[in-house]
């Protein structure tokens, strides 16, 4: 799967391919589709999440989760990180518009609840991530590995950017440690590239709200005066439900 993102061809599949629902994920509140996209003879499993099958939330504004999936994905390459799978919004799926995400194929068993402490240790840059995105359902299930290669993979990140305070993860692993500078110098580039008419302000602004672009990046800033991994708050619930 990696070599044909490389390629370019897993891009053009789920940009322009045909896409032929196959079943439904059952878990979750709302609406996720497995696809088979067909382009030019090939065919690539993709997740499917369109924008009518979300549940209205008091908290974030009415069909707006697909473009958030596309906005982490954006900033997870930005970041160079590139552990969010290849995501777009394609205004022409079968129930309407929605994101379509590359899929990984990896062993469901195998998550943040049951890894090895040696993949655990690899979860800094996962928790940097929730940090500036301000994720608000990191779930155990939605952090993996890939079967065949080995890569440290994230999804489902519907509930991030909001400018409000909104973390939930079950990531506090690194709580009180201090941020690696290798995280540092790639949180340093983004609040770079997030300045003024930037490309990536250009690349995010359909899918966010300027206001939620103009946290991002003060969220960034601060983490780079305040390096340092935040303790979880006690005023408020830090945990997504269900965990897993």
């Amino acid at each position: 799967m990696t070599s044909d993102l490389e390629t370019g061809s897993l891009i053009a599949a789920l940009q322009v391919g045909e896409i032929e629902l196959k079943g439904q994920f059952m878990l979750g509140s709302n609406y996720t589709f497995l696809v088979d996209v067909h382009y030019q003879n090939e065919t690539y499993p993709a997740v499917y999440k369109p924008q009518r099958g979300e549940q209205p939330l008091w908290d974030f504004p009415d069909a707006t989760l697909a473009q958030r999936e596309v906005a982490a994905y954006l900033v997870s390459q930005a970041l160079g990180w590139c552990f969010v799978p290849f995501t777009l919004l394609r205004e022409d799926g079968p129930h309407g518009p929605g994101s379509l995400q590359q899929f990984i194929s990896y062993d469901p068993n195998y998550h943040y609840f049951t890894f090895s402490r040696a993949d655990k240790l690899r979860l800094r840059p996962v928790a940097l991530f929730d940090l500036i995105t301000n994720n608000a359902d990191r779930k155990g299930s939605h952090v993996f590995i890939e079967s065949e290669t080995d890569k440290l993979w994230l999804i489902d990140h519907g509930l991030c950017f909001h400018v409000q305070d909104k973390l939930r993860t079950v990531i506090w692993d690194f709580a009180g440690q201090a941020i690696p500078q290798e995280l540092l110098s790639d949180l340093s580039r983004l609040q770079a590239d997030l300045g003024g008419n930037s490309d990536l302000r250009t690349q995010l602004a359909p899918y966010l709200f300027p206001e939620e672009i103009e946290v991002l990046a003060r969220r960034a800033g601060h983490y780079l005066k305040h390096p340092v991994f935040p303790l979880p708050p006690d005023d408020r619930r830090v945990l997504p439900w269900p965990p897993v």
